[in-house]
Parts: C-alpha cells; structure tokens; sequence
C-alpha cells in the first residue's frame, strides 16, 4: 500500500534493571482512511528499520458495508519486496507480471518489487456485494544492495504452506526465516524472520534470537521484564539470549526481526539505498515509465 504516516514512538530507560531487555517501545500513528484506520509502527524518526523491516502497517479492523471495501488504486515501488499477511477478510492483487492473486488469512503475499513493480489492491466483487471485515498487516522488506535492482517478482503461499507449531503450549506459525526447530519456505533475501503467536492470558513465550528483533501486540496485552506492552505497541528488545513475553490477557502478537541491511532513503513507494535512484523511479513514475498493472490499466495514485 502507498506510504501515508508516520509513527511516535517512547524510549524505555535502559539503565533500569526491569527495562534491560527492551530497547524502545513504539506507539503508532493512526489515521482514518474514510472507514478504515491504518496503524503505522515503522518507519519512525528515531527508530527507521528492524533487521531488513522498514515499514510495518496494521490495517483494520474494518469493517464495510456491502458496496463499499479496499480499493488501492495502481502504485509503484522500488527496492523492496513487500509482505501481506490476513487475520480477517480478502484482498485481490494485480501486478505489472500479469499476477492475479486472492490473499486470504493465513496466506502470505510476497511481492519482490526489485528494479520496479506497479500493484493494486482491491476487493472482489462477491466479497463487496455483502458486509465484510477486513483486518491485516502490511509489512516491506528493504532488499540488501546486491538484490535491490533484481527482477521483480510475485509469490503466493498459502496458509497450509507456514509450518505451525506449539512453543510450551503457544501455538506459533513461522512466516519467515527459521524458529523454534522449523523453517519457512517463504523467499527470503537476506536472514530475515517473522512470526506470529497467541497467547492465551498468563501463558508465556521465550522470544527467538536474532540480530534486531521487535514485538507487536496486534490484540491483547503483554508483559515483559518488569514493563507493560499495551496493544499496538511495538517493543524492541536487545539480542540478548532469554527474553521472554507473558500475556496478561488473550493475545496475538507478531514478530518481525532478522539483520540489518543498512541505511535506507524511504520517499513515498520508493525506498533504496541510494538517494538518485529514489529521484530517478519519481521521475520514471510520474512520466509513465513504469509498466501498468495487467488488467487495471486506466487508474493510479499520482506521486
């Protein structure tokens, strides 16, 4: 989706032995994009990435009446491959490669933009002639420099593809990367990881390692190390061995981590390593260069 807020965030003190464990805790920005709320975690001012994750998104809940839904218009991106996750709800995907794609919980969406890409997203029509909710996550992956001008691509794995396990009794599914015994067969560019658990309330989850790791609690609430982690926050936590999360109520989190590719410039859809490349794809975009959408031809968010 096109890039639209920003985020605060709050810092945890650090030198306080309850805190140790825990970097930074974000609160999002919202907006209210005519019936549907958007949660924006990353990027922030002071905290831009988490390991190779430069944008985190919630979308929702929402909830439509019939005639009304998602409708994205064609846009553009560079530099990234972005990842589209379901708890509620359906979404169709178009691309410039012809992809023609129904995302439903559980899938995973994943969208290499690479050297270039132009995508909607919409609702079919029989999801739009009846009420419907829709709740989600939209997450972009900053590509490391030697894949930032790769071919763009499109994956689709469905739900029954992501390995599901039980972690002392928590049931995990391991979108991205390798956790907790098992692997993801989802792409991956650089070691990336993403997970999403529930906890039921008092239930408790030791974290994986990584380089760079956060937690966000998409529902619920969670303590950890002596602080409070209210729902839609976002925690990162040191790389340290040992940090765990226990639930003070029914609750769902995902995590996102892995290691860091470098420093990235973000502006609008684009994100890449280098600043003229940005300055070349607004160009590329608002002269029409870039390829249409296959079957969406006609709209577009101007730049």
């Amino acid at each position: 989706m096109s890039n639209v807020l920003e985020s605060a965030e709050q810092s945890c003190d650090a030198t306080e032995a309850p805190c140790s464990a825990i970097e930074t805790i974000l609160s999002p920005r919202v907006a209210d994009l005519g019936g549907f709320s958007v949660r924006r975690l990353l990027p922030t001012a002071k905290r831009k990435m988490v390991g190779p994750w430069i944008f985190f998104d919630e979308m929702g809940p929402a909830d439509f009446p019939a005639g009304e839904g998602i409708n994205v218009r064609p846009h553009p991106h560079i530099g990234i491959a972005t990842v589209t996750y379901l708890f509620e709800g359906e979404i169709l995907h178009r691309d410039s490669l012809g992809s023609l794609q129904p995302i439903r919980p559980g899938d995973i969406n994943l969208m290499v933009a690479g050297s270039g890409i132009t995508h909607s997203e919409r609702e079919r029509r029989e999801i739009t002639e009846s009420d419907h909710r829709l709740h989600g996550l939209q997450l972009w992956l900053a590509l490391p420099e030697a894949h930032e001008e790769t071919d763009p691509g499109f994956h689709h794995y469905p739900g029954n593809d992501i390995p599901a396990i039980e972690v002392n009794g928590v049931p995990v599914r391991v979108m991205m990367g390798s956790a907790y015994g098992v692997t993801s067969p989802v792409r991956q560019f650089s070691e990336t990881l993403y997970l999403e658990a529930t906890l039921e309330a008092g239930q408790t989850l030791e974290l994986p390692q990584a380089a760079e790791r956060a937690v966000y609690v998409a529902r619920g609430a969670l303590t950890a190390h002596g602080s409070e982690l209210p729902a839609h926050s976002m925690t990162v936590f040191a790389p340290e061995a040992g940090v765990s999360v226990t639930a003070t109520e029914d609750t769902r989190i995902a995590l996102i981590g892995g290691e860091p590719v470098g420093r990235r410039f973000i502006e609008w859809n684009f994100v890449s390593s280098r600043q003229d490349r940005i300055d070349q794809a607004r160009d590329d975009w608002r002269a029409g260069r870039f390829a249409r959408v296959v079957g969406d031809e006609v709209e577009f968010i101007p730049y």
